[in-house]
This record gives structure tokens, C-alpha cells and sequence, in this order.
């Protein structure tokens, strides 16, 4: 195997290079979008651009400015935009079939076997992988179905600050309430405990536990006993929470003594993103499924699929099935993906890149007393924001603002919005991490210091 090219050759610069922004192309693009798109479109309204191409860590609007990428898609694109070794292997895909529904392929063969190897502690060799749509929220459908099939109840456990997709089942089991306005009822017996947090009103893992574990076992507890525990092994939507270890094994033991399945959401955390290949692997704890999507299709190309141990493989045909889970191109780019990874050893540069970007964040929050925590593993960061009145949402939109018209693209999360997410493609390289954290670093200290002027 020969992944090339290296990660320095991918983008097209080492630093974004723009001049007006919002450009008049883009000004024209987004008009045209406004008049004619669904009023449900989001990232336009804060980052106002318009793209035109990609490269590794670096995109270009239609008006030629080139910015810096520390958003990824969300989470998609770990092996950076357009790379040449993950396309090549769609293209030559593409040429020969693309959908094949669930008939073998050697991509979807390919693709399974490896899944296996890296899969997390005692999945690894261990499990069988099931495809349905091409999204995360179908993954998390399916896991679903699995739990209740499994176990014969119908209740499921989530937790405060969860997002696991906008699909029916899934939005019952994501936290946000926003998500839920006009949509109700979901799904029944749909409970949630917190989530051990040192941030807003978060709660000690002892705790958090104890709460999951009434969820099981207080025979007054108004509801069904799960059928499953459903946990975002770091939370993504609600701030980049990175739990203490114990809580994942506390939940591990809590699903065994109550014959209930651990389902880690491994969609936002998965393939490399935290220096592991799943999150799950931090906390030395075997899920009894994950779930995944965004960066599993290499390049951008929509697919979701669950891994799950191999004696839960109870259903029989037709037990969980959507019409798009034979995209062949998808499982290309995932098995190219995967390969790249492994050849740039990009879980050790994750680890390596993660913790100098976290540094930096420390190094100014000696200067900047609304920085209150800085989390995160590998490539997956999180600052979150406060001022005297609390959570600050403001302050983080200031700051992509001014991001954005230096050439750098940020993104926000948390449960008020207060935190700044950073999920750049894992083949960013040193020295754009450390051009990236300038524009990152100068924009945070000038927004603290325009609000105190104020």
C-alpha cells in the first residue's frame, strides 16, 4: 500500500488568504439560496460563504478566498478534503457499479473485515457490521432496533446534554429540547440521566451513575427498564465533554447487571478523530455496539453503519435494511480512509496536533478569565466561555466572526452555545495549527477586550 500523497502536499496553502468576505459571488450564491432554499438551512447564516473547492485543511469560496478548515464538515472529512488517495478509489468505483443494495462486493467485504480489526476492545474480531441509511441518525435507528430486539423492552436511556440525530427514534433519545419543538410525541419511555460534568450545573460521575442506575432499578421509577443505554462517549453538540473514565465502565457494569446493551455513539468521535479510532478506546471499555457515519465515507459520501457484537446478531432477513446500504463508493472511500490513517499514522499526529492546540488555549486563559475549561482528546477541542452573567453564547459568535473574516473556520457548541469547537481533518498539518491558533488566539483576546470596553 502506498497512501500518498503525505498531508503537507494536500491543501493549498499553509495560511488562509482572503480579502472581503462575504465576496459578491458568494453575496450572489447566498441571495439565490435564501430566495429559493429551505428556510431550515443553518451554517449559511453565521459563516456567509460560498464554496467553490477543497483541499485537505484548506476550502475556497467562489470569490478565490482561501481559508483555513478547523470545522471538517463537522466531524466528516478526518482525512482532509478531496484527498487524492481516497478519490482515486471512488472514482475508479464509480466507473464500475455504485449501488448494489446488500449483495456482496469486495469494497462492502473489505470494508467489514477492517472495521472489525480496529473496532474497540472485545469488538475487535469479534462483531458483525450492519448498513441502512446513509446517515448517522439511521445508525442510530438501527441500534435501536437491535437493543429492543435483543432484550424485548421497549424504554431506552440517554443522557442530559446527547445528540443523537433528528430522525424520530433518535431525536427522542437527543437531549436539546429545541430539536423537539413541534415534533412531539417521539418515542415512549425515553429517559435521561446526566452526564458527569465539572461545567453549568454538571453533576460528579458517582452521581451520574447512581441516577442511571435508578433508571433500571426503581421499581417506581414511572417507566419501562431500558432496553439499552445510549452515550456519547464524549459529547460533541453538548461542549466536547469528555467524561471521567470510570463513567463508561460504571455504565458498562450497569447494562450487564440489568441485561441491557451499551450502545457508544462513536458518529462525531470515531475513525482517528480523538488519537484512537474510537473514543471508546480511551476509557478501556467494550460497547456492545457503536455507531457511525460522518468521516466512515473518506471523502464526504453518505453512509452509517453499526458494529456490533457478533452474539446480538439475532435478526434475520430483511431485519434491518434501507435502500442505500449498498453505496459502494462510500465503502471505498471509508476502507482508502482508513488505509491513509494507518500509513500517515494520523492517530499519533491527532494526539501529538490536539494537545499543542489545547496548550495554546491554556497559555492565554491566564489572560483571558472568561476561557473557564479547555477539554478535549485528539483533534476533538473544546473552550468553553463565561463571563460575569454566565455562559456566554456572544462571546463565541464574536469570536467566529472574527475568525471567519481572518480565514479561519470555527464552529460552537454546548448546551448554551458558550463553547468553541475546534474538529479540524486530521491531516491538518503543524504548522497550520499553529497559523490557525494565531487567528484563533488574537480573535479571543480581542473580543475580551472590545466587551470590557463596552
Amino acid at each position: 500500500m502506498c497512501a500518498d500523497p503525505p498531508i503537507h502536499e494536500l491543501h493549498f496553502s499553509t495560511e488562509p488568504d482572503v480579502d472581503t468576505v462575504p465576496g459578491p459571488a458568494s453575496e450572489r450564491l447566498l441571495a439565490r439560496q435564501r430566495e429559493i432554499d429551505s428556510s431550515a438551512v443553518a451554517y449559511p447564516r453565521r459563516v456567509p460563504i460560498a464554496l467553490e473547492e477543497a483541499r485537505g485543511a484548506t476550502v475556497r469560496d467562489v470569490d478565490g478566498n482561501t481559508f483555513l478548515d478547523f470545522f471538517g464538515g463537522i466531524g466528516v472529512l478526518n482525512v482532509g478534503h478531496s484527498n487524492p488517495y481516497v478519490l482515486e478509489g471512488v472514482h475508479e468505483q464509480l466507473d464500475r457499479y455504485t449501488h448494489t443494495i446488500d449483495f456482496p462486493t469486495q469494497a462492502r467485504v473489505d470494508l467489514i473485515e477492517k472495521l472489525r480489526e480496529i473496532a474497540p476492545g472485545g469488538l475487535a474480531g469479534a462483531s458483525n457490521v450492519v448498513f441502512g441509511g446513509p446517515s448517522g441518525s439511521d445508525a442510530i435507528e438501527g441500534s435501536i432496533k437491535l437493543a429492543k430486539h435483543n432484550t424485548g423492552r421497549h424504554g431506552l436511556l440517554a443522557f442530559e446534554g446527547a445528540y443523537h440525530g433528528t430522525t424520530a427514534g433518535a431525536l427522542s433519545l437527543t437531549a436539546g429540547k429545541t430539536y423537539k419543538e413541534g415534533y412531539a410525541p417521539l418515542l415512549p419511555d425515553v429517559v435521561h440521566a446526566p452526564y458527569p460534568s465539572d461545567g453549568d450545573g454538571g453533576v460528579d460521575c458517582d452521581r451520574a451513575l447512581d441516577a442511571a442506575q435508578r433508571k433500571f432499578e426503581n421499581p417506581y421509577g414511572g417507566h419501562e427498564s431500558p432496553a439499552g443505554i445510549w452515550v456519547e462517549p464524549i459529547q460533541g453538540e453538548g461542549g466536547v465533554v469528555v467524561p471521567p473514565a470510570e463513567f463508561l465502565q460504571g455504565l458498562r457494569e450497569i447494562a450487564d447487571d440489568n441485561d441491557a446493551l451499551l450502545i457508544v455513539d462513536e458518529i462525531q468521535t470515531g475513525l482517528g478523530r480523538t488519537g484512537e479510532w474510537f473514543a471508546s478506546d480511551h476509557f478501556d471499555v467494550t460497547p456492545d455496539a457503536i455507531t457511525m457515519a460522518k468521516a466512515l465515507g473518506g471523502s464526504g459520501l453518505p453512509i452509517g453503519a453499526m458494529l456490533y457484537h457478533e452474539k446480538f446478531d439475532t435478526w434475520g432477513p430483511g431485519g434491518h435494511v434501507g435502500t442505500f446500504r449498498g453505496n459502494v463508493p462510500a465503502m471505498v472511500g471509508g476502507l482508502r480512509a482508513i488505509e491513509y490513517i494507518e500509513e500517515h499514522d494520523l492517530l499519533a499526529h491527532a494526539r501529538t496536533l490536539g494537545s499543542a492546540i489545547r496548550d495554546r488555549f491554556h497559555e492565554i486563559a491566564a489572560d483571558v478569565p472568561e476561557i473557564v475549561d479547555v477539554r478535549g482528546k485528539g483533534l476533538f477541542v473544546g473552550v468553553e466561555f463565561a463571563d460575569e452573567d454566565g455562559p456566554s453564547k456572544e462571546f463565541v459568535l464574536a469570536i467566529q466572526q472574527r475568525c471567519y473574516e481572518n480565514g479561519v473556520l470555527v464552529w460552537s457548541a454546548g448546551r448554551h452555545g458558550n463553547v468553541l469547537r475546534l474538529i479540524p481533518p486530521l491531516v491538518l498539518t503543524a504548522e497550520q495549527a499553529d497559523v490557525g491558533m494565531d487567528v484563533i488566539c488574537e480573535a479571543i483576546r480581542t473580543t475580551a477586550r472590545d466587551r470590557r470596553t463596552d
